[in-house]
C-alpha cells in the first residue's frame, strides 16, 4: 500500500501557508483530490440518518470522512451556486444570482479552484457537470473537458425509451415544418425539447450519460496516477436532476407505495408569495405542463409518488456510480494518497411545503450534503454539525494541500473543524435568491431575498430588485425558528414577541458574512 498523507503532515502544510511561506511543509506527496459534484442531491442518504434511500456506496464514503450536517449552498439554483462554490466568491461578488450569466463577465480574471491547483502544480482534469451545463470555464482545466461520443455536450436529458423518443422525433418535426431552422432544436436553443419527467428502461448503468461517464472517469484515473505531478479530478453527475431517467433495476429497488410522504407538504403559513417555488423548472415536461403554483393547488398524491420514487431511483442510481469511483480508487492503490470531496449543488423539494424542484431560501433547499474524506483525518467516520458553507470548500481544500492562500476568497478554511469537530466555528452562514420572470409575484417585479441561518433560526429580507441593485425598503420579512419549527412551517417574523429576535437578525445579516467568522 501506499505510504498515504495524513492531517497533521497536512496541517503543518496549513500552517506554512498562513505564514505566507513560498513553498509548502515538505512530503513526499501532496494529495491528489477527487472532487465529485452531484446535480439537486439534498442530504436524502442513508449517513445523514435517511432510512427509505437506498445509498451503501455513498456511506461507506461517509465512515472514512467527515460528514458536515449544516452546510449551506450560496443560492439554491445551479449556476449561482457553482460559480460560488468554484470561485469562493458571493453571489454578489461574481454578480451570477440567474442560469445565464457567467462569472467572467464580472469577474473576468477570477481563479477557480480548479486553475489555482492547476498554477501550483496540479493536472486537472473533468468531466460532466462542474460549472453549470453551457457555462463552462476552459481556463480550469490542463485538457479540455471530457465528452463522450454519442452524448450532446450538455447530456442533461437523454431518453431510451421507445415512447418518449418518437415523441420527439415527432416534435422536432412540427417544429422544421413551422419553418424554423434546424439548429434550434439542441440543448441551448429556444426549441430544446424534454419529453416526460421520468423514464424506466430496462438498459444497463452506461446507458444513459452518468454510467457512461463514470466508465471514462475510472479510466482516466488510470491514466493521471502514471502522470508525474498530483490530480484534481472532477467528475459531476446529472442525476438526481430531472428528468429522473434511470435503468430500471434503481427503480426496482422501492415500492413506490410505501415510499413516506414529505412530513410537513404545504406551504408555511405567513410566507409571502415571492418566497415560494413556482416549481417552473418541473413545466419543462411534457406531462407535468399543467402543474400549478403549490399555493393554488397541490398534485395529487400519485403524481407525488412518482416523483419522489423517480428521485430516490436516481439516487441510488448515482450511489452505484460513486461505488464504481471509490473502486477505482482502491484497485489503482490511491486511496490513501487521495482527497475525496462529494456535494451536491444545492438541496431539493419532495412534495415538502407542497412544492417540487429548488429556487427558495427555505432549509429544504439552502441545506446541501457535503462529505470531506481525508486520509487520517481525526474526525473521520463522524459527523459535524458546525456551520459551514460552500464558499469554504475552496480555501479548505487549498489549504490541505499547502497551496499559498488566495486573499481575495470569501470563505474560511475548515481544516480545524476535520480535527475537532466540537470547536466553536461560524456564528451564522448566508443564502440568497433572485426571484425573476414571469412567475414572481402578483405585482410582477422581481425581488431579491437575503437570507440568514443561524444555529437556532432562520430569517429573510426581501427587497424589490431593480437593474442589478436593490431597494433600500425591506418588503416582506420571514423568521423561523428551528427549535419549534425544523420544518419552517409558520413565518412568525410580524410577532409580537418576534421583534427582538427579529430586529437583531437584522442588524447581523446587515453585517454579513465577514461578522460571522469564526473567531
Amino acid at each position: 500500500m501506499s505510504s498515504g498523507i495524513t492531517l497533521r503532515v497536512l496541517v503543518l502544510a496549513l500552517a506554512a501557508a498562513v505564514s505566507g511561506c513560498a513553498s509548502p511543509a515538505p512530503r513526499a506527496k501532496r494529495p491528489n483530490i477527487l472532487f465529485i459534484a452531484i446535480d439537486d442531491l439534498r442530504p436524502e442518504l442513508g449517513c445523514y440518518g435517511v432510512k427509505h434511500v437506498i445509498s451503501p456506496n455513498i456511506d461507506r464514503l461517509a465512515t472514512t470522512g467527515v460528514t458536515f450536517t449544516r452546510a449551506y449552498c450560496q443560492q439554491a439554483v445551479c449556476n449561482p451556486s457553482r460559480a460560488s462554490l468554484m470561485t469562493g466568491l458571493r453571489p454578489d461578488t461574481i454578480r451570477v444570482w440567474d442560469l445565464r450569466t457567467g462569472f467572467r463577465k464580472a469577474r473576468p480574471n477570477a481563479v477557480t479552484i480548479a486553475q489555482h491547483f492547476m498554477r501550483n502544480g496540479y493536472h486537472t482534469a473533468a468531466i460532466g457537470k462542474i460549472f453549470h451545463n453551457n457555462i463552462q470555464d476552459d481556463a480550469s482545466w490542463s485538457e479540455p473537458k471530457l465528452q463522450i461520443d454519442g452524448y450532446p455536450y450538455d447530456p442533461d436529458a437523454v431518453y431510451r425509451t421507445r415512447s418518449n423518443l418518437d415523441w420527439l422525433e415527432q416534435r422536432k418535426q412540427a417544429i422544421l415544418r413551422q419553418g424554423e431552422q434546424k439548429k434550434y432544436i439542441d440543448r441551448f436553443g429556444k426549441w430544446y425539447l424534454k419529453a416526460n419527467a421520468t423514464e424506466i428502461a430496462d438498459v444497463p448503468d452506461d446507458a444513459y450519460f452518468d454510467g457512461a461517464q463514470t466508465t471514462v472517469a475510472v479510466a482516466k484515473l488510470r491514466e493521471l496516477k502514471d502522470r508525474d505531478q498530483p490530480f484534481f479530478m472532477a467528475v459531476g453527475y446529472y442525476r438526481p436532476h430531472l428528468p429522473f431517467n434511470v435503468p430500471k433495476r434503481y427503480w426496482d429497488l422501492y415500492d413506490r407505495d410505501k415510499l413516506p410522504l414529505a412530513e410537513h407538504g404545504s406551504v408555511p403559513k405567513g410566507s409571502p408569495s415571492m418566497a415560494i417555488n413556482t416549481m417552473r423548472e418541473l413545466h419543462s415536461y411534457v406531462d407535468f405542463k399543467g402543474a400549478k403554483r403549490p399555493d393554488q393547488e397541490p398534485l395529487p398524491e400519485a403524481r407525488v409518488r412518482l416523483l419522489r420514487h423517480g428521485y430516490m431511483a436516481s439516487v441510488s442510481y448515482i450511489d452505484a456510480q460513486v461505488g464504481r469511483l471509490m473502486q477505482a480508487l482502491d484497485r489503482l492503490d490511491l486511496r490513501d494518497d487521495t482527497i475525496v470531496v462529494l456535494w451536491g449543488d444545492h438541496g431539493w423539494k419532495l412534495g415538502d411545503q407542497g412544492s417540487f424542484c429548488k429556487m427558495t431560501n427555505y432549509e429544504i433547499d439552502a441545506r446541501v450534503p457535503l462529505i470531506v474524506c481525508v486520509p487520517g483525518a481525526r474526525e473521520n467516520g463522524r459527523q459535524c454539525h458546525r456551520l459551514v458553507e460552500f464558499v469554504d470548500l475552496y480555501p479548505t481544500l487549498s489549504a490541505l494541500a499547502g497551496l499559498p492562500p488566495r486573499k481575495e476568497l470569501e470563505g474560511s478554511s475548515f481544516v480545524p473543524l476535520l480535527e475537532d469537530r466540537a470547536r466553536a466555528w461560524k456564528s451564522a452562514v448566508f443564502t440568497q435568491f433572485l426571484r425573476s420572470g414571469k412567475w414572481v409575484a402578483p405585482d410582477g417585479v422581481p425581488y431579491m431575498g437575503r437570507s440568514i441561518r443561524t444555529k437556532r433560526h432562520r430569517y429573510v429580507e426581501w427587497r424589490r430588485w431593480r437593474g442589478g441593485s436593490e431597494d433600500p425598503a425591506v418588503i416582506a420579512r420571514e423568521l423561523y425558528d428551528h427549535r419549534t419549527d425544523p420544518l419552517e412551517a409558520q413565518n412568525i417574523a410580524d410577532r409580537a414577541e418576534s421583534r427582538p429576535v427579529v430586529a437583531s437578525l437584522a442588524d447581523r445579516l446587515r453585517a454579513g458574512w465577514r461578522a460571522a467568522l469564526p473567531q
